[in-house]
Formats: structure tokens, sequence, C-alpha cells
């Protein structure tokens, strides 16, 4: 039996990381909690928990709710570049499973990154430049590249495609989770009523504990 709970928190975790992806190339911006929970799940090596990958379950509010949207009815006109990231991240990361080598050295720089990190903070610019860096050295030699639509003005900013970057790492983590809890691009089409049963599940949980 497949933790349906579990897969639902990866899930979403994809679509909060592709959310980001989308506002920061279309407005420059993204709500700091959630940039930095992106951050955090990267150094989240050896996770006791799915929810501790993320600092906690709450921290995946917003990416549940899109989770919903998009479980509900595949008709979101407003998703359609956010879907579109989740489901590149997905291939991408598929991609990057089949490559030892290239997972060992991503596992030694995000090491390295983590002391930077808690020598700064999750979202100094300092941060998602090296998780930039390290995005490009590795998943951005793969011929296969997420394109990335937004306003140019923002795009061509150094400081906001680190963070798109690292953003799009951040859905590479919370993916390589989904598959490790038996998580399958075919559950999108096939198994959407019991994930969003345990989505719904998980927003109740959460909004109750916030009131």
């Amino acid at each position: 039996m497949n933790n349906w709970r579990d897969q639902a928190l990866a899930l979403a975790g994809i679509f909060q990381a592709a959310t980001l992806v989308e506002r920061l190339a279309k407005t420059g911006t993204a709500p700091q909690t959630q940039l930095e929970t992106g951050v955090f799940s990267l150094f989240q090596l050896n996770p006791d928990h799915t929810d501790t990958v993320f600092g906690g379950a709450a921290n995946l509010l917003p990416g549940l709710q899109v989770s919903r949207q998009l479980l509900q009815s595949r008709q979101h006109p407003e998703y359609t570049d956010c879907l579109r990231y989740a489901l590149s991240i997905l291939y991408l990361q598929r991609q990057l499973s089949k490559k030892s080598a290239l997972l060992s050295i991503i596992g030694n720089r995000l090491q390295k990154a983590k002391a930077q990190a808690e020598h700064f903070a999750p979202t100094h610019e300092n941060v998602f430049s090296n998780l930039a860096s390290i995005y490009s050295d590795t998943l951005g030699t793969f011929r296969f590249r997420i394109q990335v639509l937004g306003d140019f003005n923002y795009l061509q900013q150094q400081r906001i495609a680190n963070q798109i970057r690292s953003m799009l790492f951040a859905g590479i983590r919370a993916a390589t989770l989904w598959r490790q809890l038996g998580g399958r691009r075919l559950h999108l089409l096939f198994q959407r009523k019991r994930l969003l049963h345990a989505t719904n599940d998980w927003i109740a949980q959460l909004e109750s504990t916030n009131h």
C-alpha cells in the first residue's frame, strides 16, 4: 500500500516550487517563507519523515492548495505554466536518477552549501548563487532544459535567475522524494482521487491547527 498522505505532501512540494518559479519569472518576487522552505528542503539529505524535508507540513500549505486545484480538474488556465514546470521537473528528476556520479557530486556540493546557509541565512544571495551554480553545473548539462517563461526584465537579473534555478532545484528534491515514496507520473492520471483525498486531509488538518 502506497502511503498516499506522504505522496501528497511530496507532490505539494513539487507544485509549490513550480509556483515559485512562475512567480519569480513573472513578478520578480516570491514569498520569503516559501523560498526558505525550498532552500531548507535541499539540505535534508537523510530525513526521518516526509514532512521533516520541508520543516513541517504547515510550510507546504500553499503547495497543497495548488495541488488540490490541479487534482480536482485539469482545466486551470492560470496554472498552465506551473503544471508544465512540475511535469518538466518530474522528467528531469528521472533523468538525474540514472546518473549516480552526478548525484554524488550534487550531494557533496549541497553539504558545503548547507554550511554556507548556516553561516549567512537560507535565503541569502550567496546561498542562492551557490545553489544555482550547482544546478547549472549538473542538471543544466542535460539535453532537456526547462524553459522558464516570464518578464525578460526579471529573467535577465542574475539575482532572480539564481532564485529561479534554486527553486527548480527544490522541485527536483521534492520529485526525488515523491519517487522514493512510490510516486509515479501515472498516479497523476489514475490515482488522482486518492491523492486528492490525501491532499484534502492535509489541508483540513493544517487549517484546523491554524485556527
